[in-house]
């Protein structure tokens, strides 16, 4: 089984290249990773480049004009341009846990989807990763509890693990906890419902009508708590105007046995598939 990761990103390298350091220390050559930008300026797309670490796979560059928050459209790129069978969507500042590429084989399952948790970080602990000052792949039992007592993080779920599937598969559409930053499909699934749905702006909700869309055509969400956890870098929180208007939408579906984006994958037109960079 060959994993596509596709990371989203928007004018915050520095977070980005700390994801993509811990990709590099995990992707061989059944791996591949495509950066899905949505707009990130000259400046952000040269740093990028210049400090990319090495991979053992290829890694691309998809890269769209800014037009606004266009989150779904990034990742509907990315997922155009990806050649695995497996699609395992990231956000630009989700930093996967040191086992999470292959707690991702592990869990891979017919029919399913993988819905992944994340670990929140403070501001002070998420500079300290992006100035590289430490890496959150080697630190110790005692490192986290500490950081539990000092509010650097918001749970130590993490340091459980649960290799094991048993207990992982929900029935139906349950809307807590869904999280695209963090979603693992295949890419079969992923074209039966025409992926993301673009009618979706703003921020929010694009990712629980994905799951609907899922869910009604069948496929079954698989939990991936203590085992594909990844690490939130601090952020200061998006702009939310959409998100009413998009809950409203998702509750709408609700109603309906939908399965297909209204504008998604087979909506791409030619002159609007991105540019493509080969990193390495």
């Amino acid at each position: 089984m060959k994993i596509s990761f596709i990371v989203l990103t928007y004018n915050r390298t520095d977070a980005l290249l700390a994801v993509l350091r811990s990709l590099a220390r995990q992707c061989g050559t059944d791996h591949e990773v495509l950066v899905a930008d949505d707009g990130s300026s000259p400046a952000q797309v040269d740093m990028l480049r210049r400090y990319c670490p090495p991979f053992n796979c290829p890694i691309r560059h998809v890269w769209q004009p800014d037009t606004g928050f266009t989150a779904a459209k990034a990742r509907n790129l990315g997922a155009h341009h990806a050649v695995g069978e497996y699609l395992v969507f990231l956000d630009g500042d989700c930093v996967p846990g040191r086992s999470f590429a292959k707690a991702q084989t592990r869990l891979a399952e017919p029919a399913c989807f993988v819905n992944g948790s994340r670990v929140l970080l403070s501001e002070q602990l998420t500079l300290r990763v992006v100035n590289q000052e430490i890496d959150l792949l080697d630190q110790s039992w005692f490192f986290w509890i500490l950081a539990r007592l000092k509010g650097d993080i918001n749970k130590l779920l993490h340091m459980l693990g649960w290799p094991m599937s048993w207990f992982r598969v929900r029935e139906g559409f349950r809307w807590k906890g869904i999280r695209s930053c963090n979603l693992a499909i295949w890419r079969d699934d992923f074209l039966a419902v025409n992926g993301f749905d673009e009618t979706f702006e703003g921020w929010g909700h694009e990712d629980a009508d994905l799951v609907l869309r899922l869910s009604n055509a069948g496929v079954q969400r698989k939990n991936g708590f203590w085992a594909t956890e990844v690490y939130h870098l601090w952020h200061r929180e998006q702009e939310r105007h959409q998100e009413s208007v998009n809950r409203l939408k998702v509750l709408d579906r609700m109603k309906t046995f939908q399965t297909r984006a209204v504008k998604g994958l087979a909506e791409i037109e030619p002159h609007s598939l991105g540019q493509v960079t080969r990193l390495q």
